[in-house]
């Protein structure tokens, strides 16, 4: 069943959680590593944990793994064989279960709340790359070429018990096919798809989104539609253009505001003036039904969302 929908029928919006690296950085650990938070889950499992463990206790209805960056391909170039980077990638969504089933036994940690889903991170072709294509979309390869490069991934996390995939920071239309096609060969497996975007109607590829969400509207193993790592200030907007072609939930979670150099790997300028979490409000009262943070958010952010989605 799906699992979006499981929740949705009962509670009006799920809270997602914030930044994995962001919190990581916090904790002391160096990321400046083409493996980014998948060095950590070499290294520092249990600093991940820990992280699930806040965005837990801050709100979250759903942890997004540390998987974002982590691929057979990535992990073998670091000396890694296919049966450990497999149990690597899979390790990223049982510390995840483990953080929120331990959340979980405590029956105060279950008022006015949904049990947290596990939603495991998928990231684009790009993240691999680390060049910093995941913002631009421009890619030397094919829709089948990138179906080839998903799959085993995509297949370790669902036999790893990921409720869903959440396939994030897509930057082009060919890569949400391919995706959309590969969730076909895994029967009752879900995933959201979530795309960058450049401006408040165009994914990062220049693609009108309002056109992306047509194309997937018809695959049903799609569960929610949307966008992350995305300045605030176009979201309001994307979510109308998404909801003008789907019916599916739309779902948010942009990064703090700030701008990331993909050269020196640095953010800067400043983050949104209004608060996170209402800002978080108008976005569900455009139409947004799963909501959190993406880059440079915190804890803090999930819980200024908690504090009126819950009500």
């Amino acid at each position: 069943m799906n699992p979006i929908q499981q929740i949705l029928h009962t509670f009006p919006v799920i809270v997602l959680d914030g930044a994995m690296a962001t919190e990581l950085e916090r904790y002391g650990c160096d990321l400046n590593d083409s493996l980014w938070s998948a060095k950590v889950l070499m290294e520092q499992p249990e600093l991940i944990k820990r992280v699930h463990q806040d965005y837990f206790a801050a709100g979250a209805d759903c942890a997004i793994t540390a998987s974002y960056q982590s691929t057979f391909e990535g992990f073998a170039k670091r000396g890694l064989s296919e049966a450990e980077a497999r149990e690597l990638i899979q390790a990223s969504v049982k510390i995840a279960a483990e953080a929120r089933d331990e959340f979980w036994q405590q029956e105060e940690n279950r008022r006015n709340r949904p049990k947290p889903i596990v939603a495991a991170s998928v990231g684009p072709y790009g993240a691999f790359l680390a060049n910093g294509s995941e913002y631009t979309g421009q890619y030397d390869v094919t829709e089948e070429e990138l179906m080839e490069f998903h799959r085993p991934r995509m297949k370790a996390l669902i036999e790893a018990g990921a409720d869903v995939l959440a396939c994030e920071t897509i930057p082009n239309v060919m890569e949400a096919r391919a995706i959309a096609r590969l969730l076909e060969e895994f029967e009752g497996a879900y995933a959201w798809i979530t795309f960058s975007a450049k401006d408040d109607l165009h994914i990062s590829s220049g693609t009108l989104i309002s056109e992306c969400a047509r194309y997937l509207d018809s695959y049903e193993q799609v569960a929610a539609l949307g966008v992350n790592c995305t300045p605030p200030q176009y979201i309001s907007s994307l979510i109308k253009e998404i909801k003008s072609q789907t019916d599916k939930p739309v779902i948010v979670y942009p990064n703090s505001g700030e701008h990331y150099d993909a050269e020196s790997k640095t953010w800067n300028g400043t983050s949104a003036g209004e608060t996170y979490g209402c800002s978080a409000h108008s976005w569900y009262e455009a139409g947004a039904q799963l909501i959190g943070g993406c880059c440079r958010t915190t804890p803090d952010d999930i819980k200024g969302i908690t504090k009126w989605a819950r009500k």
